[in-house]
């Protein structure tokens, strides 16, 4: 923290911050107060002006990115609407009485009473992590555990854009740990690590986090090419071997014993997840573990969405710092890309049986998708390369990571 504070002083010291301030404006007061206020000034000023006809038009951009481009269709749908209902018929004076405040999207309406016992609360993200372990076979972590180093090495690119998020761009701790764990790739963790630390940022961090994860396809494929040489691309990994039931009971049992010894403050997040994979794979309670990976998850999905898109408010989403979150947010991913990346190239310089770098792009915690992209760029180089199984190895592991990093920045800020 001294490191991080010392950082922080020397930028301040430039005077660059002068300018940073002078953008950031106060909070909206709709189209009228926004106009007349003088105490806003820069961007926010112009942006909060026409706040909510723009929120409507991202919303509905939002709307037709996960309809028509189905890019995470199961939240950015449900946030998109949300967002809607929070901005639609709005008064042009926000300094009057919203007409759906109080049935909609108020503290106390149907959007707000579910955002504060799902998100506030913590609960919705904790359940989501239930069904993600269920649906989650960590075999192929098992049968090379060295992977996991890779899952680790992708949380990189957290710490990176928290540090930029808090020397360069002005934000305090906890918000820069909010906007650093979307590096992660993993909405649920995002959601939870903003809804204790930044409640006022999970608007935008929610958005990116999620669009980001969908852009895995589009971001990390130049990122990989650009970090690996053809050779290395075309490098074929031995088959792994068969994992027992007996180990994969095991595994997340000792996975959540570890964590209380070594970081409680991880222990709701690993505790959903080890809870829904051992209830996958002691093989006794099936309908416990359809439920979770099926209607469960579903219902949740539907109010976590909804209830994070309430926040999708002009006076919250249209400041200068969404801009920087987004921009962060991408930084983060291809930090964590790169770093999973570069983790695999290290460890080929001290193993005798070689690892695909490729496999190091999975470290994020999008699963399975990130590992079909490592898969589908290796057989660019060489078609008869199969990396799936290889790249699920990290592709879990960075489940694991992601929810470490976020104990520890739970630890650090809360």
């Amino acid at each position: 923290m001294n490191i991080i504070e010392g950082l922080k002083t020397l930028w301040d010291s430039t005077g660059v911050m002068l300018f940073h301030k002078h953008i950031f404006g106060d909070s909206s007061l709709g189209i009228i107060g926004a106009l007349n206020d003088p105490n806003m000034t820069g961007f926010d000023k112009y942006l909060q002006a026409v706040g909510p006809v723009v929120m409507i038009f991202i919303c509905l951009f939002l709307l037709w990115l996960g309809i028509k481009k189905q890019f995470e269709p199961l939240l950015l749908v449900p946030i998109a609407f949300g967002g809607l209902l929070s901005n639609v018929l709005m008064p042009l004076d926000l300094t009057q009485t919203p007409i759906l405040d109080e049935s909609i999207a108020g503290p106390n309406g149907f959007l707000g009473i579910v955002f504060e016992m799902g998100i506030h609360k913590g609960l919705f993200p904790l359940i989501i992590f239930m069904g993600v372990g269920a649906m989650t076979d960590f075999g192929p972590l098992i049968a090379n555990p060295k992977t996991a180093l890779l899952g680790g090495a992708a949380q990189f690119g957290i710490f990176g854009a928290l540090l930029m998020a808090y020397c360069l761009f002005g934000f305090n701790m906890p918000e820069a740990a909010s906007i650093g764990i979307i590096g992660g790739a993993d909405g649920p963790t995002s959601i939870y690590v903003t809804s204790k630390l930044a409640v006022h940022l999970l608007g935008p961090i929610a958005v990116s986090a999620y669009s980001y994860m969908a852009l895995v396809p589009v971001i990390q494929p130049p990122i990989m090419k650009l970090l690996t040489t053809e050779e290395e691309r075309k490098i074929k990994m031995v088959q792994l071997r068969d994992v027992s039931k007996r180990e994969k009971i095991m595994f997340p049992i000792v996975v959540l014993i570890l964590c209380a010894i070594l970081l409680p403050s991880a222990c709701p997040l690993i505790g959903a997840l080890t809870f829904g994979n051992l209830c996958k794979e002691c093989g006794v309670v099936e309908r416990l573990s359809d439920t979770m990976q099926n209607a469960l998850i579903n219902i949740v999905t539907i109010f976590l969405g909804l209830a994070v898109g309430s926040k999708l408010s002009a006076e919250q989403f249209l400041t200068m710092q969404t801009l920087f979150i987004l921009i962060l947010g991408i930084v983060a991913f291809s930090l964590a890309t790169a770093g999973g990346v570069l983790m695999a190239k290290v460890m080929n310089l001290f193993s005798k049986e070689k690892i695909n770098p490729l496999i190091g792009s999975a470290g994020v915690s999008a699963v399975p998708m990130a590992a079909r992209v490592s898969n589908k760029v290796g057989q660019e180089a060489d078609p008869q390369n199969f990396l799936l199984m290889h790249a699920m190895g990290p592709n879990v592991s960075g489940v694991i990571g992601s929810a470490v990093a976020a104990g520890v920045l739970l630890a650090l800020c809360h």
